[in-house]
């Protein structure tokens, strides 16, 4: 189950840039994390760039950055995958919104599969229940 939880400090994103992060994010945890784009789910907060700082110092004006956090249930994605997942999501923020203040960090958070899941069921339960029972 793919959540992508994006918070951005930026005056002024268009609504076409954050439409292209939201799909091409999407699109990056099928492609690359193979995860269901039909279950996953990206959440983007717009936040003022006042509300974060480099090294204790303000943002310049104009600028913007954030952090990406991809939710993925623990070892389901290689270490290639991941590292591929962190390039091109950095990629993907530049391209449509501008390179972002240094530094942007993007974790891709691996959580048990017993302590997450989405309606109402966690996705141990999900893996348990998709086993056929012996005869």
């Amino acid at each position: 189950m793919p959540f992508v939880d994006l918070t951005l400090h930026h005056s002024k994103p268009t609504s076409e840039g954050l439409k292209a992060v939201r799909e091409g994010l999407t699109r990056l945890m099928s492609d690359v994390l193979r995860k269901r784009a039909d279950l996953t789910v990206v959440a983007i907060t717009v936040e003022s760039p006042s509300g974060i700082a480099m090294g204790g110092t303000p943002l310049e004006p104009g600028a913007w950055s954030g952090r990406l956090v991809a939710f993925v249930t623990a070892g389901t994605n290689s270490e290639g995958e991941k590292a591929r997942f962190l390039a091109e999501a950095y990629r993907l923020l530049a391209q449509h919104l501008s390179p972002p203040a240094s530094p942007f960090y993007i974790v891709v958070q691996e959580v048990p599969a017993g302590a997450w899941g989405y309606d109402g069921r966690s996705q141990a339960g999900r893996a348990q229940a998709s086993v056929p029972v012996a005869a």
